[in-house]
Parts: structure tokens; sequence; C-alpha cells
């Protein structure tokens, strides 16, 4: 038997999570999430994220390797090892490649277009989902983050008005780039549903919207001036394509 009284660590936390926690100290950890909405926040939040990796990925790992990835030398590892190997590079490739573009014109290599919008949607699942901490900045103090986010990433950063859709600034954080830093401004309805607006430098000069979508995320990506643009939500295309145009069009005004 273990003492219920004993703090649960972060380790336990992320063992239950995984379902790798000792059955006698699951009944404790879960009396703790009971008491501790933070944890049980946090929790939740992995779950949804190991989820999504799973509905992702799960499809693939088993697929036979294409021999340009086969290697002797992973053949003779035992097959845990392989395995964790082989899904990583698979994961790779999906995020590298996996990506259907629906475009008009085109400024930007298709590649770099790719990675970014990954960036930016992979924000977009981590944060939505955070019920307590999804911003460092609340929409409150909305002056103060545009302020700060202007001044880190080294260009205008605006925080649309948003209302018009049905959206109310929930906030902004810092987020580290491909290429330096990156802003990132968080939306919601009174519904609860929420989206995201993703902005970091790019070389390009000028592309038009580009829609993408993966599973039940979707995407809007475009550069104006040096920057880039990523509106990413749960919504249908109609639905993204008015909240973008409602970014791009204050942004256009602003100089932002």
């Amino acid at each position: 038997m273990t003492d219920p009284h004993i703090p649960v660590t972060e380790d336990e936390l992320h063992a239950y999570v995984d379902n790798e926690l000792p059955a006698e100290r699951r009944g404790d950890v879960e009396a703790w999430l009971a008491t501790h909405p933070d944890d049980a926040a946090r929790v939740q939040s992995w779950r949804s994220m190991a989820e999504a990796l799973h509905a992702r990925y799960d499809a693939v790992v088993d697929e036979a390797v294409p021999k340009r990835l086969e290697i002797e030398r992973l053949v003779r590892e035992p097959r845990k090892w392989v395995y964790g190997a082989i899904a990583a590079t698979l994961a790779a490739f999906i995020v590298g490649g996996g990506v259907g573009w629906m475009a008009r014109g085109a400024s930007a290599a298709p590649s770099s277009i790719q990675n970014f919008t990954v960036h930016a949607l992979e924000a977009h699942r981590l944060y939505v989902v955070e019920v307590r901490h999804p911003v460092e900045v609340p929409g409150s103090e909305r002056a103060h983050l545009q302020a700060w986010l202007t001044k880190r990433c080294g260009w205008l950063v605006r925080a649309p008005e948003l209302t018009a859709a049905g959206l109310k600034l929930v906030g902004g954080r810092l987020l580290p780039g491909s290429g330096g830093p990156a802003s990132f401004m968080m939306y919601e309805s009174t519904s609860g549903e929420r989206f995201t607006i993703y902005t970091a430098k790019s070389e390009a000069e000028a592309t038009q919207m580009r829609f993408s979508s993966q599973g039940n995320e979707s995407t809007l990506f475009w550069v104006d001036r040096g920057v880039a643009y990523v509106v990413s939500g749960a919504g249908d295309r109609g639905r993204l394509t008015q909240i973008a145009q409602s970014v791009y069009d204050q942004m256009e005004k602003t100089g932002g």
C-alpha cells in the first residue's frame, strides 16, 4: 500500500495518462486530481494531445518501411527501438508533406508555407485545450499585449477586433518560430470555439490566402509585407475565411 497523503509528482501524472502507473497508486492519483483542478486540467490536456497524435499516426506506424529508409542495423535492434525509430521517421514525413493545398496565386515555396503552417497548427493544438493558462497576457490587457509583442517580434503586432465574428480576445503569448520570434493570439466565442492567429517574419513579400485542412482543424495562410499569418480553427472553411478576411482587412488599415 502507499500513503495517499504523499504529493503526486509530475512523473506520476504522466504515468497515469500513459496507463503505466502502478495499480496501488492509481487511486491516490485520482483522489489528488479530484481536489487539484490545475493538475486535472493538465492531465486532460495531455490526454487530448495524446488522442490527437494516436488518431493521426496510428494508421501509419505498422505500414511497411520504404526501401530507401531500410537500414540493416535497424533490423537487428530490439523491436521496441525499431518501432520508435520508424514511427518518428514516418511522422516527420507526414508533418513535412501531408498538407493538401488549395491556393490562389503563388510567390512562396510550398515547403516553406507547409513548415510555417505546421508550426502554427502545433501551437494552436497545444494551447486551445488549456483551461486555466491558454495565454501569457490576458485579453483585458490588449494595449500591453500589443506593445510587448511588437517590441519582442520586431514588427507592428496588432490584436484585431473580431466581435463582428462573435469572437472575444482571450489573450496572447510570445512563441519561438523557425527563424525567430512569433506572436500568438487566441480568440473564443460564447459557445467555447477557439481560433488562433500565429504571425512571424517571412522571406516572401506577399501571397494570397492559402487554405489547408488537417483532420478537424483548418488553416488560412498568407504573407503581407514580410510577415506571415496563419489563422487556425475547427470551424468550416466559410467561417475561417470570414475571420481571416477580417484579420487581413484590419492589418491592412493599421499597417501591421
